[in-house]
């Protein structure tokens, strides 16, 4: 699959769990569903994936923790807050450059309407 096949999957997993969900639950709750979600789908992914980090050619054991890597090819960085903030957006394209990975969707579900807490962050797609 490619990365936009698997956004496109990942969004409608997304409403999906926000219409039965709902706002205002922790962020372990829909981490914890999302997984769910692909396990019963068969799509692979790694959950709180620990990243090494680069700095003068030394490897940092650990630089962060992806939330959800979804198929080697698509970070998942999800909220729960009550607006995202600029640095969500540049925390999540630094994990795009420092993986290597081309994609990443970063989710608030602390919103009324999904597709308004859904940003699409890319690096070189």
């Amino acid at each position: 699959m490619t990365e936009n096949e698997i956004a496109r999957i990942l969004v409608d997993t997304f409403l999906r769990i926000h219409r039965n969900l709902g706002p205002g639950l922790l962020e372990s709750v829909y981490e914890e569903v999302i997984c769910y979600e692909l396990q019963k789908v068969g799509i692979e992914f790694k959950r709180q994936q620990g990243i090494i980090v680069k700095y003068d050619d030394v490897k940092m054991d650990l630089g962060f923790r992806a939330d959800i890597i979804v198929d080697n090819k698509v970070i998942i960085e999800i909220k729960s807050v009550e607006a995202l903030a600029p640095v969500h957006h540049k925390q999540l394209l630094t994990y795009l450059k420092i993986t290597d990975l081309k994609l990443g969707l970063l989710v608030n579900f602390n919103v009324d309407l999904i597709k308004d807490g859904i940003v699409r962050i890319v690096n070189k797609l």
